[in-house]
């Protein structure tokens, strides 16, 4: 009869438990969207407006015109001489793309390396690996400045694409994917069946990695398209991304902020829509990254 009463409570503590902890993860995913919410809302609204108070919802009419204001301050803005969102959107898209597919390719190359081969040096070259994770962009940018004036590719893209092979951290997540998912006894099968190394690498151990690599790639071009440092230094006019874009107009003199949010929010768009297609193997892909047998 006394453990009756006992149940009750440990289900009734349980069911506060996980009450709490739904408050708690619903109260931070709202910190999270309203500032995105804020901006998009702000990009219905005219300048004048924007200054006078926050905006949490969107101005319908304008003159008649459903979401005339948009429409206005979309104009506003690609009428800017300093503004071209066609070439800031390709610019980005070339540069985000190229780099994403070269850090997921070759790092997963190297991680399967890492991981399949046994050879002598393996864990001292992952330690140098995870060493140059520590290192900050700062500190070797004008040595890497000074090799691309070097090398003649100061102002393209290029500097910007081609050290995307060498992606310490992504390396890293990949590897200790690959520890949990890859079973060695695959990777032997294939060579008894006389496939070759990039074969089984590219059709066997690849598809197994999916989720991983899935998950480095929304990262990846995420931090590529977001990037403003490099490029500010690296890129010349001709080539410079839509971030760039948009944070120029912060330098105008008169600032037309109902344009800047509407700069900002088809800067952020390409993303939403990427994580939108990809979630589902981003948290698998962290799910398997994180947990070692």
């Amino acid at each position: 009869m006394s453990k009756e009463p006992k149940l009750r409570s440990k289900s009734g503590s349980i069911a506060a438990y996980s009450a709490l902890v739904y408050v708690v993860v619903i109260f931070f995913a709202i910190l999270a969207i309203i500032p995105f919410w804020y901006m998009f809302m702000n990009a219905t609204w005219d300048s004048y407006n924007i200054q006078k108070g926050i905006k949490l919802w969107p101005k319908l009419f304008k003159d008649g015109r459903f979401l005339g204001q948009l429409t206005d301050n979309w104009k506003n803005l690609t009428s800017r001489a300093s503004f071209s969102f066609a070439r800031g959107f390709w610019n980005s898209l070339v540069i985000s793309v190229s780099s994403t597919a070269l850090t997921v390719y070759f790092s997963a190359l190297t991680a399967y390396g890492l991981t399949v081969y046994d050879f002598k040096g393996r864990k001292l070259i992952f330690t140098i690996i995870v060493g140059v994770m520590m290192v900050p962009t700062a500190v070797n940018i004008t040595g890497f400045y000074r090799l691309m004036h070097g090398m003649g590719l100061l102002g393209t893209k290029w500097p910007l694409i081609l050290p995307a092979i060498a992606a310490p951290s992504t390396v890293f997540f990949i590897k200790q994917s690959l520890e949990t998912s890859l079973s060695k006894e695959i990777i032997e099968a294939s060579r008894i069946d006389g496939a070759g190394e990039f074969f089984t690498f590219n059709r066997i151990c690849l598809p197994i990695m999916l989720p991983a690599l899935a998950t480095q790639g929304i990262f990846s071009f995420l931090g590529s398209w977001n990037n403003f440092f490099a490029p500010s230094i690296l890129l010349n006019d001709a080539n410079k991304t839509l971030p760039l874009m948009v944070a120029q107009l912060y330098g105008d003199r008169y600032q037309d902020y109902g344009a800047i949010n509407i700069g900002l929010s088809a800067s952020v768009l390409p993303i939403v829509i990427v994580y939108a297609f990809l979630q589902k193997y981003i948290i698998q892909g962290v799910a398997a990254g994180g947990v070692k047998e």
